[in-house]
C-alpha cells in the first residue's frame, strides 16, 4: 500500500506540534507501508520525500495565495497513491484536489480548527477567510477525518455539522519515550540562567493566543517568591501578541526574581534537561486539541498542570499525572475565559499547590512517564492509522 502524506511542516522545517506529529508518524508508518512525503519548503535529501516551493509568479502574493500555489505544484505527483493524507489547512487543498483528480480517498488529520482560532485573522488578514474555506471544503469532502482527541472530535462535529460523525475517528498524537526521557544536567540549567536548587514552573510553546501565555504571566505574580518561572517561548504570531508578552514579562521581572525567558529553539537534550528539572510543567492553553508538549513533559518525568479544555484532560490524568485547572469559556470560538480573573486565580492556586509539595509532584511525573509510554506510543498510533488507510482504500 502506498500513502502520500501532504504537509507544510517536515524536518528540518518544523515549528509546531503538527510538524512533530507528521515526522514521528511517518517514521513509524514506514516500518509498515510505502509512505511518500510531500512537504513545503527547501529540498530534502530524505528518500521518499519531495519538497515544493512557492511558484515564482506568486512570490509577492498574499501568503494564503502562495500556499494554494504550492498546493497546486504537489497535486500531479500524487498519481499512483492508494490514499492521500493531509495535515493542516496548508496541505488540505492539495490533497482535496489530488483526491478529485486521481480518484483516491483523502484522509484529513485535524490538529486545530480554523473556526476555533479566530485570532488568526490578526496574522493572516483576508487569508483567514481563504484558510477557513479550504479547511471546510476538505473536511466535508474527506473520506475520513482523524481527530487527535475526543475533545477535538466534538469540536469538529460542532464546527462542521455537515460532516458525517461515522467518518471522524479518534487517533491520539504520540510520543517517543526513548527520544524524550529524563536528563539530569545541572550545567545546562545554569547556562540557561536556571537555578537547579530552586523550584520551577516551566512553559514551552509558541507565543500565540491559544497557548494562554498572558494568563500564566498574570498568575505568576501570585506564586511563592522562591518559585522560578521558565518560559521557553518564541515564534510570535503577530507583533501585537509579542508586545503584550514582552510588557507582561518586563512587569513580572520588576516584582520577582527567577523569571527566565528563553526565546530560542532549544536542542532536545537541553529541553529535556529543563523539563526534567521542572517542579511542574504548565500548559495554560485556552485551545488545545491534544498538546504534544504535554506528552514531551510527561516523558521527561515532569508533573503537568494543564487547562481542562480540549484534549488536555485526555492526556493529563487529574490527581495522577498532574492537575487540571477549571475554565469556563466564552462560546464564540476564541476560548476566552468567561471571567479571566477567576481563571488566572485558579491557575495560580493549582500551580502553588503542586510546587508546594515536591514529593507529590515527583510522583505525578513518574506516573506521567508511565502513561506516556503505555498509552501514546507511535507504534500503536501507526497501527491504528494504517488500519484506517486500508479501510478507506477498500471502500472506494
Amino acid at each position: 500500500m502506498r500513502v502520500d502524506i501532504m504537509t507544510k511542516e517536515y524536518p528540518p522545517e518544523v515549528y509546531g506540534g503538527a510538524g512533530v506529529h507528521v515526522a514521528e508518524l511517518v517514521k513509524a508508518l514506514r516500518e509498515r507501508i510505502d509512505v511518500r512525503v510531500r512537504a513545503f519548503g527547501a529540498p530534502r535529501d530524505e528518500p521518499g520525500t519531495t519538497a515544493y516551493g512557492v511558484p515564482v509568479e506568486l512570490r509577492d502574493a498574499n501568503p494564503a495565495v502562495q500556499t494554494l500555489g504550492t498546493d497546486l505544484e504537489m497535486v500531479g505527483d500524487v498519481a499512483g497513491a492508494d490514499v492521500v493524507h493531509s495535515h493542516t489547512w496548508y496541505a488540505n487543498f492539495a490533497s482535496h484536489l489530488a483526491s478529485l483528480l486521481h480518484g483516491i480517498p483523502h484522509i484529513v488529520s485535524a490538529h486545530s480548527l480554523e473556526p476555533l482560532r479566530p485570532w488568526k485573522a490578526e496574522q493572516l488578514g483576508g487569508g483567514y477567510a481563504v484558510s477557513s474555506f479550504v479547511e471546510k471544503t476538505a473536511y466535508e469532502s474527506a473520506a475520513a477525518v482523524i481527530a487527535v482527541s475526543g475533545g477535538m472530535r466534538a469540536d469538529i462535529l460542532r464546527s462542521y455539522p455537515q460532516v458525517d460523525p461515522a467518518k471522524v475517528h479518534v487517533i491520539y498524537n504520540g510520543i517517543d519515550v526513548e527520544a524524550w526521557h529524563p536528563v539530569e544536567d545541572p550545567e545546562v540549567l545554569t547556562a540557561l540562567g536556571i537555578d537547579p536548587a530552586r523550584p520551577s514552573v516551566v512553559f514551552v510553546g509558541r507565543i500565540t493566543r491559544q497557548k494562554g501565555l498572558p494568563y500564566l504571566l498574570r498568575a505568576a505574580r501570585m506564586l511563592p517568591p522562591e518559585v522560578q518561572l521558565v518560559l521557553c517561548a518564541g515564534a510570535p504570531d503577530t507583533p501585537e501578541i509579542m508586545a503584550e508578552v514582552e510588557t507582561l514579562v518586563r512587569e513580572l521581572q520588576q516584582t520577582r526574581e527567577g523569571v527566565v525567558w528563553i526565546d530560542r529553539h532549544l536542542p532536545r537534550h537541553e529541553l529535556c534537561a529543563v523539563l526534567t528539572a521542572a517542579t511542574t510543567f504548565v500548559c495554560p492553553s485556552v485551545y488545545e486539541p491534544l498538546g504534544i508538549v504535554n506528552l514531551e513533559a510527561m516523558a521527561c518525568g515532569a508533573a503537568v498542570v494543564g487547562t481542562a479544555t480540549g484534549g488536555i484532560p485526555e492526556v493529563v490524568a487529574d490527581g495522577v499525572t498532574g492537575r487540571l485547572v477549571p475554565i469556563d469559556q466564552v462560546q464564540d470560538g476564541t476560548g476566552t475565559p468567561v471571567d479571566p480573573d477567576v481563571f488566572v486565580a485558579d491557575l495560580a492556586r493549582v500551580l502553588t499547590e503542586v510546587v508546594a509539595d515536591p514529593a507529590r509532584a515527583r510522583a505525578y511525573g513518574e506516573a506521567g512517564r508511565r502513561r506516556a509510554a503505555e498509552e501514546f506510543s507511535w507504534a500503536r498510533i501507526a497501527e491504528q492509522t494504517e488500519r484506517l488507510y486500508r479501510s478507506v482504500a477498500d471502500a472506494r
